[in-house]
């Protein structure tokens, strides 16, 4: 383990900034700048992920996850969040780019959701000292979850900004 542990404190401490980081937008913290501040949120955590993607696999001994307890209710933060998204937390993505042909109906704040528990649960496995399990888990997870519920929000929110930043009107000047 001694070789993962660098990035199993690495990827710890981005899940924790993450996690607090979402709770205190969800809890109303950010005002008119939340969508902003979500698309950092994700893009860092992201960043996390890319960096368990580029990683060589993580194997479990004997191929088995020790259990970490009940999954966390998420449901306070879900709702915060879509109280805060209430104009754009619904959107339409297409889940897979080479499998899907049409928009499928998404919410930021499930997505956000998403990636928080399975953030928590890795986090639960790092906490109680199996720094491999949970490298585990956010990698198999990254790759079969919450990478792609962040992917879909990252370009949802980056839509956003970008949108509140080109779609100005056009000033007209006198002759």
């Amino acid at each position: 383990m001694s070789d993962w542990q660098p990035l199993a404190d690495q990827i710890a401490k981005n899940a924790k900034d993450f996690i607090d980081g979402v709770a205190a937008l969800a809890g109303g913290e950010g005002g008119d700048e939340a969508v902003p501040l979500l698309l950092l949120e994700v893009s860092q955590i992201l960043l996390a992920g890319a960096k368990l993607g580029a990683s060589s696999d993580v194997i479990l001994s004997g191929n088995v996850e020790p259990p970490v307890g009940a999954d966390p209710d998420l449901d306070a933060l879900r709702a915060g969040l879509a109280a805060k998204l209430a104009s754009c937390d619904e959107y339409a993505e297409v889940f897979d780019p080479y499998a899907d042909t049409r928009g499928i109906p998404f919410r930021l704040s499930d997505d956000i959701a998403a990636v928080t528990a399975d953030l928590i649960h890795g986090l639960k496995h790092y906490q109680a000292g199996r720094s491999l399990e949970a490298l585990w888990w956010w990698q198999y997870s990254y790759f079969n979850h919450w990478g792609t519920h962040g992917g879909a929000a990252l370009r949802a929110l980056h839509a956003l900004v970008a949108h509140a930043s080109l779609d100005v009107a056009e000033e007209r000047t006198p002759l």
